[in-house]
């Protein structure tokens, strides 16, 4: 059995919201404790956050009043199993994960999906786990739509491209759930984490970083993907904050897709070119540790880098192999346990169950602006490695066992009800 080494941060969290980071420590708890738990979830008819967020062209997600049922990871308690999963006995699924080949993030989230679905008791279900290019999003819904499913899950490749297949899984009674993103056919329940934020909080850190003036390299994901678009406008806002801040090669960055190879490519291009010895930074989303490593290899000196909560990376910061010294940066975190929250919220949902949820609002390429409700999780922690307390911190949340492109953010408390065991066997019901 493979064990994890977890100690818990005691981390403040603001009123309604959960908070927190799993990570090593000295103590090895078993993968079975029981964490702490968010709210009890409301069967009310749905709520929406009194505060309506202000939005920009594309939509920006609330910053504040966040649901209770929305936590991350627990501020205190061992994580784990936590009894009691909700009843998923009498349903099946059908999970979408388009581009999930090779990133570490869609690797992980279908298993922490799977995870869920399994310890719900779930009927065997249809895990679709494949490269867009060569079994494309739509077609994968499709498919899954005609296996009739109680539910499907998918991670939008786009917020209104969907909408036929979408209406034909509704009339047969197929509930439909969009994680990570969202999208705007107002029947799809939606749960997200705060990737507004994720492009805030870490673009506020290095633009402070570099006192406000200086080149930074902009690397962004899948350009026009919906989480992508959320984090944009969370960079522009920290750039209108800081306007001494030039983004290279433009404002409007460059896509690296979330592939780790383009990365690769990208930051060997701009050092060959010349480019990496104008810039004093570096924002990435989550193709971090790639950029880390082309950069030591060809014996450059390393510029403040913000990227996720990769398990690499964070090994990376915490400078467990003497080659990265000297490296400082920022991991902000985005669990890919997004997944099983999905399942959760999917059985919830079939249960009869309803969860609060904010309004964010999202221009689509028609020009037309649409209000979307949106189960979301509260704004990501940071963990930087420029002070005594950060490192420490990154200490905390470093988890041993885990693939170096997985998220060390491996569950979400009151959301997922796995083990880490669970969750790296990756093995569904009927599997």
């Amino acid at each position: 059995m493979i064990e994890s080494s977890i100690r818990k941060l005691g981390i403040g969290v603001a009123v309604m919201m959960v908070a927190a980071a799993c990570g090593t420590g000295a103590a090895t708890p078993s993968p079975t404790a029981k964490p702490t738990t968010a709210a009890t979830p409301t069967t009310a008819a749905t709520a929406t956050a009194a505060a309506t967020p202000t939005t920009a062209a594309t939509g920006t997600p609330a910053t504040s009043g966040s649901p209770a049922a929305s936590g991350s990871p627990g501020a205190s308690g061992s994580p784990g199993a936590s009894g009691s999963p909700p009843d998923g006995s009498a349903y099946s699924f059908g999970y979408s994960n388009a581009f999930g080949v090779g990133n570490g993030f869609r690797e992980e989230q279908l298993c922490t999906a799977k995870a869920e679905a399994l310890v719900a008791g779930a009927k065997a279900s249809t895990w679709t786990h494949a490269e867009d290019t060569t079994y494309p999003q739509l077609q994968q819904l499709t498919d899954l739509v005609a296996k009739h499913p109680d539910a499907i899950i998918f991670n939008p490749n786009s917020p209104d491209g969907y909408q036929a297949v979408l209406d034909q899984a509704q009339a047969a009674g197929i509930k439909t759930v969009a994680i990570d993103a969202y999208v705007t056919d107002p029947e799809t329940l939606n749960i997200s984490n705060d990737q507004f934020n994720y492009g805030y909080e870490g673009a506020t850190w290095l633009f402070k970083k570099l006192g406000g003036h200086g080149n930074v390299y902009y690397m962004r994901g899948i350009v026009g993907h919906p989480a992508d678009l959320d984090r944009h406008d969370g960079v522009m806002k920290a750039l209108a904050e800081n306007p001494g801040i030039t983004l290279l090669p433009s404002k409007d960055g460059v896509g690296t897709d979330w592939n780790p190879q383009k990365g690769t490519d990208l930051t060997n291009g701009i050092i060959n070119d010349g480019t990496y010895d104008t810039i004093q930074g570096i924002w990435t989303s989550g193709i971090d540790q790639q950029v880390v490593d082309a950069i030591q290899a060809a014996g450059k000196p390393f510029v403040p880098i913000v990227g996720a909560d990769l398990k690499g990376f964070v090994d990376q910061l915490l400078h467990k192999d003497p080659k990265y010294n000297g490296l400082t940066g920022i991991a902000v975190y985005n669990p890919a346990a997004i997944g099983g929250a999905g399942v959760h919220l999917a059985i919830d949902a079939l249960n009869g169950v309803t969860h609060p949820t904010s309004v964010v609002k999202r221009t689509t390429s028609d020009g037309v602006e649409h209000d979307i409700n949106v189960t979301l999780l509260p704004k990501p922690l940071t963990f930087a490695n420029d002070t005594p307390e950060g490192m420490q911190s990154l200490q905390d949340i470093s988890i041993a066992n885990l693939n170096v492109l997985w998220p060390v953010s491996w569950y979400i408390d009151g959301w997922t009800d796995y083990t880490f065991d669970q969750m790296l066997a990756c093995k569904g019901p009927g599997e």
